[in-house]
Order: C-alpha cells, then structure tokens, then sequence
C-alpha cells in the first residue's frame, strides 16, 4: 500500500497506526498491539471491526453501475467533484494546499515508483511497526477519502485533478471494493462501515467525497483538518425525472437538501451548493442499467420493472439533475 496513504490509517479496533506485513505471498496491515487486517488479492484491506450489519451493493449493482459511469453518462458529476475538490484543496488559507510550482521536493511529492520502494522495504521487516500513534503529515500531501465509494471513478476523477493528492475509497461492498481498488494509482481501497467509526487519524483528510451514500457527521467532523471540506453529491428534485414518473421509481424526498444540512447541523457549516444537469440520451439497455445500480433496485419489482422498461420507447430521454453542496468543520 502507498505509504503516504497508510500514514493516514489506524487500526479499528484500537486506534494505533498500521503497518503492512507480509506472510509468504499473504499481505496484511498490523497495529502494534498486533491486530491484524488481511490485503484480499483484489487489492483492498479489509478494516471492520467484527463482522458488517449489511453487506452493500451486490455484484450485479456495482457491474451495472460500472458499465453505466464507463459509457460516460455521470461525467457531469465527475467534473463536478474535480472541480470542486480542486477549488477546496486551493483556496486561500487552507493547510492542504499544493506544493507550489519549482519549490523544493516535499513528501508530496514522493513519485509512484518511489512508493513502491517503500512498500517493498516495509514488507521486508515484518517488526516495522510504529508504537506510538503519530499525527499525519496533512501539509505535506492531501488525502482525499470518498466514503460509500462504489466503483471509486469519482474517486479517481478528483484524483486526476489533484496530482498532488492521495485518495482511500472506503465501502461495505466487497465487489465495489475490487474495483475501486483499481480507480487509480494513486489511491487504496478498505472495507469499513461508514456508519462506524472510520479507521483513519482524526484530522487527517483533506477532502471527503459522499455521493448518494449515508453521512456519517461526527465521524466526518473527526477525520477531517479543519481546514479540509466535506462534499456531499445528493439527487435535485428532478434527477431521473423521466424514468421515475414511467418506471414508478422512488421518487426523490422533496425536501431532500434540508434533510442533509440538518442532518450534518453542529458538526459542519454549509458553504455552498450547486444544481448541476445534463441530459441523457439512453439505449433501453442502459436505462435499465441506470435502474439497476441504484436504490431503486432494491425496492422495484423485478418482473414489474422488466415490462415498463420493455415499453420505453428509444432514444430515452433522461434528466440528471444533483446538487453538490461543500461543507467545512465548525
């Protein structure tokens, strides 16, 4: 794992840093009181503590999402999030801003190749193991944590906006998780339970990402720097407008952007929010992607579902309407 990244981790259970140790060709991250968290093949880590009240988006949802954010259709919110991290990582005053062009090398530095160095020096001592927590370097690099990541593409799309950054995708879901994983070079991923404490050092994200995923406010509040920013990506009252009214889907809950800022209300203070739309023009097959990767998946029955869909006449027009609102810690 990028050592930058690892930095930021802690153990669930007990709060101490984590180091990666290595078993033959078994990868793991240990605290020093020897709490242990097994590295899957796919590449993410797994960091509950005990055993996960549910266990996410199941394959199918995650490979129609897949198949939906590759063809392009959820840009809009991509560029949204590149945008907006990119301005909350840059503005005046913050501690997370980038190492100015033609300074001296910092630890943000650190390329690709470098880490993988590292990484390599560490599982060649399984005894490298911190005793003592130790608070992130959050100046040197940002962290971008996107929690309820899904296949982590917004992840990534922040990412590649922010060349200095890192980024951690964290989900319940073992099949978003083996994707996310692979989302980009610069990010890790882990299985934790957003509902639960999150196992990073407080203070130590730069950017939070939280798109249409539950929030978690006092753990956000806790990880975040102070100076960092919160991102929440929620559907508008008309997100996929054409498909609810045709298909009987969940419709979106009318007072939906008050519920969010009330349900963060103590811990972060509003700063802005934004409507972004675009329209799509969909194939049957891809409405029902669409359909498939979201809530409404759970809800709908399928036979139901099946014949409506059956009836949508082609091209299907489609609104994308959702509000990236920015948060700060109080």
């Amino acid at each position: 794992m990028d050592p930058r990244i690892l930095d930021r981790l802690r153990c669930p259970v007990c709060g101490e840093p984590l180091a990666e140790v290595t078993a033959g060709t078994a990868r793991a991250l240990r605290c020093p009181r020897r709490h242990s968290f097994d590295i899957a093949r796919q590449g993410y880590v797994n960091l509950l503590a005990g055993r996960a009240p549910h266990v996410g988006d199941t394959a199918e949802m995650i490979a129609a999402r897949a198949d939906f954010q590759a063809a392009g259709h959820y840009d809009v919110i991509s560029a949204a999030l590149a945008a907006a991290a990119t301005d909350a990582v840059d503005r005046p005053g913050t501690t997370n801003a980038p190492r100015p062009l033609g300074s001296a090398p910092t630890k943000a530095t650190v390329s690709d190749q470098e880490c993988r160095l590292e990484v390599s020096r560490a599982k060649d001592t399984t005894a490298a193991v911190r005793s003592e927590p130790s608070a992130p370097d959050v100046d040197a690099y940002p962290l971008v944590v996107d929690a309820g990541a899904g296949t982590g593409r917004y992840l990534g799309a922040v990412l590649a906006a922010l060349p200095d950054a890192v980024g951690l995708a964290l989900d319940v879901s073992k099949p978003a998780l083996r994707r996310a994983a692979r989302a980009h070079p610069r990010a890790a991923a882990a299985l934790a339970d957003t509902w639960q404490r999150l196992p990073l050092a407080d203070a130590s994200t730069a950017v939070l990402l939280n798109v249409f995923a539950p929030r978690n406010g006092p753990e956000f509040h806790r990880v975040l720097d102070p100076a960092g920013t919160l991102l929440v990506v929620t559907p508008d009252n008309d997100h996929l407008a054409e498909l609810v009214d045709a298909l009987d889907l969940l419709r979106v809950d009318p007072e939906k952007a008050d519920r969010v800022t009330s349900s963060l209300d103590g811990h972060f203070t509003p700063v802005s929010s934004t409507v972004h739309r675009a329209e799509l023009t969909l194939t049957r097959t891809e409405a029902a992607s669409l359909v498939g990767m979201g809530p409404s998946a759970w809800h709908t029955d399928r036979a139901a579902l099946t014949e409506r869909l059956t009836a949508l006449p082609e091209p299907v027009r489609v609104t994308v309407a959702v509000r990236v609102a920015a948060y700060r810690p109080r």
